[in-house]
C-alpha cells in the first residue's frame, strides 16, 4: 500500500484534497446541530425534569441575567432607575428577546432587589437555547447593559449566552498549539519540509473528522464539547503518528535508501506501529460506552473519527506526500553530508544512548525514584472532589464571573444554583414549610401549581459547588420529603450535577477495568508476554492517578489558578475523569507500543533482554520524548480556548503525557524491564498456542548477507577475558547479521574460550554479555578461513557501540 502511494501520489493527494474540501462544503452547507443530552435514567433529577417538561413545557428559551449594583444609595433611588429601566425596556424590544422580567414591576420584581437594597438583577429570556442565539444580538444586549454604567453604578452579564460573546476567537487555541508544534518539529528536524509534513497531516486528519462528525450531528446527539475534545486529540495523534514514520524515513534515507524503498521501510515498520496505536485509541475512547451515559456517545464518535482519519491520513496521504518531496525531507547539511561522505550506519549515540545506559547501570535506583515522585505527585487524588464547573469558576475579570459573585453577594452564595422541589402528590404547603426548616436551607418559594405539579424553588445557604449542598439534596430526599408525606423529586442543574458525579464515580471502575483488559489483551496477543501487558496496565494507573493529582493541585485546590488566568478553584468535571482516562490510556499505549516495539524486535533477533531494552529505549527515546513535547503543547494550548471544561482536560492531558513520557518510559519501564530480565517475554507455551498472531513488526525476509556462497561457512572463535586478562565463564556470544538477525548464540566455556558458525564471508556483529560485565559488540569481516577474535569484558562499562 505504501508503495502504491508514493508511486501515485498525486492521485492520492488530489483524493484527499478532494475529501477535506468536499466533506467541508457539505457540512458548512448543513451546518450544525449538537445537541447536549444529559440522559440520567433512574435518577431523581430526571424524573423532577420530567415533571417540569410535562408542566412546563414552553419554556424553552436560555434566560440570562443583567446584575447592577450601587456604591452608594439604593437601586431604588430615581437616579439609578431612571439609568437602568430605559436600558431593559431597549433589550426588551429587540428581535429574538421573549421578555425581561426587571425588579421594577410589582411585588414580584421587589424579590430581585436584596436585602440592603444595593444590588438588583433582570431575567432576559431569549427566544432560544443558547446555542442557537445569534452572537451580534448577544453583544448587542451586552453593549445595551453595560452602556448604563457611571461612576458608583456596576452593571454586569451572566448567562451560557452571555459566556459564549466573551470566548477567544474560535480556532485560537488550535493556532496556537500548531505553531508550538512546528518550533518543536523545526528543533528537532532542522527541515522545513519535514516539519510541515506532521502538521499537514494532522489538519487533515482533524478537519475531516471535524466535518464528519458536523454532518452525523443531524443524524445523532453529539454534544458541543465533542469537536473540541476532537481536535484536542486529533492534533496530538496526527502529528505523533506522522513524526514517528517520518522519523523513520529520513534514518533510512541517512542510511542510503532509495526515497521509494526508505518510505516503504518506514511505514512497514513505524506505520504498523501505527495502525496499531491508532486501534487502541479508539479501543480506549469506546471503553466510555461502559459507562451508558449518553452524554458520551457523541464524544466517542467524534474522537473516534478524527483518530481514524489521522491514522489513515498517516498511512495513505503521508507516502504520497514523501514521494513528492524525495530527499527534502532532509536538512540541507544532511543532504551535503550524504552526498560528499556518503551514508553512515545507523548509530543511537548522545544523550539518548548514554541514559539508557544509565538506566542498565542503575535500574533500581532509577525505578524507586520514579515511583516516588509518582507518588508524591498523585497524593492530592485522595481528595478528589467530582462535581460540575459553573460561571462562578470563571476568569475574575469576566463580565459573567463578577455578575455571579454580585447576585452571590446580594442574595447568597446558593443563589446561583437553587433546587428544584417538583412535587406532584401530598400537602405542598407542609412540605414547603419542613423545608424551610431543614438546616443549610438560606430561602424557600413555592411557585404556583400548574398540569398538577407544584414546583418549590429552594436556596441553599451554600455555593452550588460546596460538598454541603450535596448533603442538602440528599438530606431533602433520604429524610425531608418522604416524613411530609409529599411525592416529590429533587432537580435543577445542581442535583443534576451531583447526580451526573454519583453516577459516573459508580461506574468508573467498571470502565477502567474494561480497558485495561482490553488493552492488556492487545499487547498480549502482539508481544507474546504477560509482563509486558501487566507493566503497561500498572503503568497507566500509576500516570492516571498523578495526573489526576495535578488536577486538583490546580483546578481544586487552586494552586497556579491566578498566574495562569484560569479562574477559580472548584470541582473536577465529573465527565472528566471518563474522557481523560480514556485518551490517557489510548495515548500512553501509543508510547508503550513504540518503545516495546523495538525492544521486542531486538529481542527476536538477540535473546539478550539487557541489550533489547537498552536497544529499544535508545533508539526510540528521543522520538517519544519530541512527540510527547508536541502533544503537551497542543494540549497547553487549550487553555486559551475559554471553555473551563476544555482548559482542565487540556491541563491534565498535557500532565498526564508529560509525566508518562518523561518519567513512565523513559525510566520506570525500562528500569523494571532491565530487574524483570527473560521473564519480560516469557508466556506459557499453551497459551501461545492459542493466542492469534498480531504482528506489530513486519515479518523478516530472508537476509542475502546470512545466504551460502561458494567457499562454505566458516566460524570466530578466541577467547572472552577480563581487564586483568582472566577467562570469562558463561559470557553470551551472538553473531548478528547486517540487517540484525541472529545467526549463532554461544556461551563461553571455563577458559573462556568460545567458537560460533557463520553461513557466508561477510561482515557480521559479534555482541558479548556476560553477569556483573557491561556489554561489548564488534563488527567482524570473516573471510573463507575461521576468524580470530578475543573479547574483553569490563566490569560495570557498557561499550556504545553495543547500543548499536
Amino acid at each position: 500500500m505504501a508503495r502504491w502511494c508514493y508511486r501515485h501520489r498525486l492521485v492520492v493527494l488530489l483524493l484527499w484534497v478532494g475529501a477535506l474540501f468536499g466533506l467541508g462544503f457539505a457540512a458548512t452547507t448543513a451546518g450544525t446541530d449538537y445537541a447536549n443530552v444529559f440522559s440520567l435514567p433512574n435518577t431523581d433529577s430526571k424524573r423532577a425534569y420530567d415533571q417540569m417538561e410535562k408542566a412546563f413545557p414552553n419554556s424553552a428559551g436560555d434566560t440570562d441575567t443583567v446584575v447592577w449594583k450601587v456604591a452608594h444609595g439604593t437601586v431604588k433611588d430615581a437616579s439609578v432607575r431612571s439609568r437602568i429601566q430605559p436600558v431593559l425596556d431597549e433589550i426588551a424590544g429587540m428581535k429574538g428577546v421573549g421578555q425581561v422580567a426587571g425588579p421594577y414591576q410589582g411585588e414580584r420584581g421587589a424579590a430581585q432587589i436584596s436585602k440592603d437594597g444595593r444590588i438588583a438583577y433582570a431575567q432576559i429570556t431569549f427566544a432560544e437555547q443558547a446555542n442557537a442565539v445569534p452572537k451580534d444580538l448577544v453583544q448587542k444586549v451586552v453593549d445595551t447593559a453595560r452602556g448604563a454604567e457611571r461612576a458608583g453604578l456596576q452593571v454586569e452579564l451572566g448567562g451560557q449566552a452571555i459566556q459564549r460573546v466573551q470566548e477567544p476567537p474560535t480556532g485560537l487555541a488550535e493556532m496556537v498549539g500548531i505553531l508550538a508544534a512546528a518550533v518543536v518539529l523545526f528543533l528537532a528536524f532542522g527541515s522545513l519540509f519535514a516539519m510541515l509534513l506532521p502538521i499537514g497531516i494532522a489538519i487533515f486528519g482533524v478537519g475531516t473528522g471535524l466535518f464528519s462528525t458536523q454532518l452525523l450531528s443531524h443524524t445523532t446527539d453529539i454534544p458541543d464539547l465533542a469537536p473540541l475534545l476532537a481536535t484536542l486529540i486529533g492534533l496530538g495523534v496526527g502529528i505523533d503518528y506522522a513524526l514517528f514514520i517520518v522519523t523513520r524515513h529520513r534514518r533510512g534515507l541517512l542510511r542510503g535508501l532509495a526515497p521509494e524503498e526508505s518510505a516503504v521501510v518506514a511505514l512497514n515498520t513505524s506505520g504498523r506501529a501505527v495502525l496499531f496505536a491508532g486501534g487502541t485509541v479508539c479501543i480506549a475512547l469506546a471503553g466510555m460506552l461502559v459507562t451508558n451515559l449518553r452524554f458520551l456517545d457523541g464524544v466517542v464518535i467524534g474522537t473516534s473519527l478524527t483518530v481514524v482519519f489521522s491514522v489513515l491520513a498517516a498511512v495513505t496521504l503521508l507516502p504520497a506526500l514523501l514521494g513528492v518531496l524525495g530527499s527534502r525531507v532532509l536538512s540541507r547539511r544532511q543532504r551535503r553530508k550524504l552526498a560528499e561522505g556518503g551514508p553512515e550506519p545507523e548509530r543511537a549515540s548522545g544523550a539518548a544512548a548514554r541514559w539508557s545506559m544509565t538506566v542498565q547501570r542503575r535500574p533500581r535506583t532509577i525505578a524507586v525514584l520514579a515511583l516516588a515522585v509518582m507518588a508524591v505527585l498523585a497524593v492530592p487524588v485522595l481528595s478528589l472532589h467530582l462535581g460540575a464547573t459553573d460561571q462562578g469558576n470563571d476568569d475574575a475579570k469576566t463580565t459573567t464571573r463578577q455578575a455571579y459573585d454580585l447576585l452571590a453577594e446580594g442574595f447568597g452564595p446558593g443563589f446561583n444554583g437553587p433546587l428544584l422541589v417538583v412535587a406532584t402528590k401530598g400537602d405542598t404547603g407542609v412540605l414547603a414549610k419542613s423545608i424551610g426548616g431543614t438546616p443549610g436551607v438560606a430561602a424557600v418559594a413555592a411557585l404556583p401549581p400548574a398540569n398538577g405539579v407544584t414546583v418549590i424553588q429552594v436556596v441553599p445557604a451554600s455555593s452550588p459547588q460546596s460538598v454541603r449542598t450535596d448533603h442538602l439534596i440528599d438530606t431533602l430526599r433520604d429524610r425531608v420529603i418522604p416524613d411530609a408525606g409529599a411525592t416529590a423529586h429533587v432537580g435543577g442543574v445542581t442535583a443534576v450535577s451531583k447526580d451526573f458525579a454519583t453516577i459516573t464515580g459508580d461506574r468508573l471502575p467498571w470502565f477502567v477495568a474494561t480497558i485495561i483488559g482490553l488493552g492488556f489483551l492487545l499487547l498480549l496477543i502482539a508481544f507474546r508476554s504477560l509482563m509486558v501487558p501487566l507493566t503497561a496496565a500498572l503503568m497507566n494507573l500509576i500516570a492516571a492517578a498523578a495526573s489526576f493529582g495535578v488536577l486538583v493541585a490546580i483546578f481544586q485546590w487552586g494552586w497556579g489558578l491566578g498566574p495562569l488566568g484560569l479562574g477559580k478553584e472548584g470541582p473536577i468535571n465529573a465527565f472528566l475523569p471518563v474522557i481523560m482516562l480514556s485518551l490517557l490510556f489510548g495515548l500512553s499505549m501509543d508510547y508503550q507500543v513504540f518503545l516495546v516495539s523495538r525492544m521486542h524486535e531486538e529481542w527476536v533477533h538477540t535473546r539478550d533482554n539487557a541489550r533489547a531494552v537498552r536497544v529499544g529505549l535508545a533508539e526510540t527515546g528521543r522520538v517519544i520524548n519530541s512527540a510527547a513535547l508536541i502533544m503537551v503543547c497542543v494540549f497547553l494550548a487549550f487553555v486559551l480556548s475559554g471553555d473551563a471544561g476544555a482548559a482542565m482536560a487540556g491541563v491534565g492531558l498535557a500532565a498526564a503525557v508529560a509525566l508518562d513520557a518523561f518519567i513512565l518510559r523513559t525510566a520506570l519501564v525500562p528500569a523494571a524491564m532491565h530487574l524483570l530480565g527473560d521473564s519480560n517475554w516469557w508466556l506459557p507455551a499453551w497459551l501461545d498456542k492459542r493466542l492469534p498472531h498480531l504482528a506489530v513488526e513486519p515479518a523478516e525476509e530472508p537476509s542475502g548477507d546470512a545466504a551460502p556462497v561458494p567457499g562454505g561457512a566458516s566460524a570466530v572463535h578466541g577467547f572472552v577475558r577480563d581487564a586483568e586478562g582472566e577467562a570469562v565463564d558463561g559470557a553470551v556470544l551472538t553473531l548478528l547479521s547486517k540487517g540484525g538477525r541472529q545467526l549463532d548464540r554461544v556461551t563461553s566455556l571455563a577458559d573462556g574460550s568460545y567458537i560460533v558458525s557463520v553461513p557466508a564471508p561477510g561482515t557480521y556483529l559479534l555482541s558479548a554479555t556476560a553477569r556483573s560485565y557491561g556489554a561489548r559488540a564488534r563488527h567482524v569481516v570473516v573471510t573463507d578461513e575461521p576468524l580470530v577474535h578475543d573479547v574483553e569484558l569490563v566490569q560495570g562499562e557498557v561499550d556504545a557501540d553495543a547500543v548499536n
